[in-house]
């Protein structure tokens, strides 16, 4: 079994003879006990060993120079983690009724008065450091128990799917036993048509055109393998939330005519009649996601007409949008299909002879791929044999030419970004300038929208983080005046927000926002993306 964590105690005490007394003292219990004792003579440092550690409790003194104990409990609480953290006050002074209402307020659990009994002491730590001790042991029970429960319900899986495999001919309504019907077939057929052309490749007399015929078929049904086993990939990752869009300021027109001409190229549209309306629209997006989401719709619209069909491919803008739409006079989709065209594993038809072919999880990379992009698909249609037209819809840009000689902002003496805060939280605000000041950043503080817009052309920083929230104007509003005053708009803009919805993720990149970070924040995930963002371009 893994061994726990000792749990750990803080002692908080400006004065270096009190506090060298107080750890002395636990020292002499902690082997007995199993903890470990850190101190503090600060309230700024409690501060940052509550943001290294977790505590079994804190002992903290009220008469501190200045942040007093009152005020750094207050500090503690605030933050999610350490909120829950008990505090027992050390005072020299006998508290009356309102300091106790007031230490209680602040999250106090108890008092302790010097000098201090170390019978009266020891018995309190130790409730503590039991209770924390078996938190603990009940945390890694819980991991434990779901570890054990991932197993059961993995080897469960593990044990339907192959009780569906042997009853899949008759279970056929279900989805998954079609899915792995289809996906056997799917990969039988490129299988048996490479194996039938290595074969030929080998047998003796077979002319040279038979043989360049053979590698052909063996390259491209390798090829469609790759695609089968590729589309399976990308959509586990992208229901798990695993894709990281790497995106670039592009116009979707010049993209879907590109992979247009890919089609033609191909000779996949050969029997169709392709046409092409492309209006440029400027998108923030990951070129290779787009281009995925433009190939399946085709590959989509080209599977379900017939030879002879007609395929429309338009974009334009629209208001706030960026729109593609793909129109085909195919087969349509029965009204009763049509809510789940973009369900995973759905299909117009589940027949034997499997005529088009798929996996049916295109429309399902589609939709999933356009909602990491703050965008949506839709799908229309009039009914069976009357053609079909799926929709994207992604947040537009306003496009600006990119200077020849980007100007180069000066870092601070760290070598880090220059930081502004916006945040009207004020524990919160504190807690955050003084962690990254403590990390080594300059970090200028403003505690509402206007204050942060005059912060930022009075001090010019290299980043901002911003609070969506604020009063007065909100976090939206602050980034689409910085980014329209030319003396801020090369500003980087790090959003904090609490939602973190496909929605909200739209709404923060339309007002000029380069990244989105949901609270509570990673102190690690929020310094790498300080980093990462200060060394790209500014999102135009």
């Amino acid at each position: 079994m893994p061994k726990i964590d000792k749990p750990k105690i803080l002692v908080v005490n400006d004065d270096a003879n009190s506090l060298f007394a107080l750890t002395s003292l636990l020292a002499q219990w902690a082997e007995q006990e199993a903890y470990e004792v850190l101190a503090a003579r600060s309230g700024q440092e409690a501060l940052r060993q509550v943001l290294m550690h977790d505590f079994a409790v804190i002992l903290l003194d009220v008469n501190m120079p200045g942040m007093d104990g009152f005020e750094t409990a207050e500090a503690i609480h605030a933050r999610a983690r350490s909120a829950d953290i008990p505090i027992i006050f050390i005072t020299a002074f006998l508290a009356d009724e309102l300091d106790r209402l007031k230490a209680y307020q602040h999250g106090a659990v108890d008092f302790l008065f010097t000098p201090v009994i170390p019978q009266v002491l020891y018995a309190k730590i130790a409730v503590f450091v039991a209770l924390a001790m078996k938190n603990e042991e009940l945390k890694k029970q819980a991991r434990q128990l779901s570890q054990r429960t991932t197993e059961l319900t993995a080897t469960n899986q593990r044990l339907t799917r192959e009780i569906e495999e042997r009853k899949s001919m008759e279970r056929q309504n279900h989805a998954k036993d079609e899915f792995l019907a289809m996906l056997g077939h799917e990969l039988r057929n490129p299988l048996s048509a490479i194996s039938s052309a290595a074969s030929l490749i080998g047998l003796p007399g077979v002319s040279v055109d038979g043989v360049q015929r053979a590698k052909k078929i063996i390259q491209r049904q390798s090829q469609h393998l790759g695609r089968i086993v590729d589309d399976l990939l990308d959509l586990s990752r992208a229901m798990s939330g695993k894709i990281l869009l790497n995106r670039v300021p592009l116009d979707l027109s010049k993209l879907v005519a590109t992979a247009l001409e890919t089609c033609r190229a191909t000779g996949r549209s050969t029997d169709y009649d392709l046409v092409q309306d492309l209006d440029a629209g400027w998108i923030d997006g990951d070129p290779t996601r787009l281009e995925q989401i433009t190939s399946n719709l085709l590959d989509n619209a080209l599977k379900y007409t017939p030879p002879g069909g007609r395929v429309e491919v338009r974009t334009w803008t629209e208001n706030d949008d960026v729109v593609l739409s793909v129109r085909d006079t195919g087969v349509g989709i029965a009204a009763e299909l049509l809510p789940h065209v973009f369900d995973v594993f759905v299909q117009g038809s589940s027949t034997l002879d499997r005529s088009q072919g798929g996996l049916g999880i295109g429309l399902s990379l589609v939709r999933r791929l356009a909602e990491l992009h703050g965008g949506g698909v839709e799908a229309e249609s009039a009914g069976e044999n009357r053609g079909s037209t799926f929709t994207l819809r992604m947040p537009r840009i306003e496009h600006q030419v990119a200077p020849l000689a980007p100007p180069v902002s000066s870092l601070s003496e760290h070598g880090k970004p220059r930081v502004l805060l916006i945040e009207d939280n004020d524990d919160g605000r504190e807690m955050m300038t003084m962690m990254l000041g403590g990390y080594g950043y300059d970090v200028t503080a403003a505690a509402d929208g206007l204050l942060g817009l005059d912060a930022a052309r009075d001090h010019q920083p290299d980043l901002a983080l911003v609070d969506i929230g604020l009063p007065g104007i909100d976090g939206y509003e602050v980034a689409r005046r910085l980014r329209a005053d030319p003396a801020t708009r090369d500003i980087k803009l790090i959003a904090l927000t609490g939602y973190g919805l496909a929605e909200d993720l739209r709404r923060v990149m339309e007002a000029g926002f380069d990244r989105h970070l949901v609270k509570p924040v990673d102190i690690d995930q929020l310094m790498e993306v300080i980093d990462t963002c200060a060394q790209v371009p500014v999102k135009q």
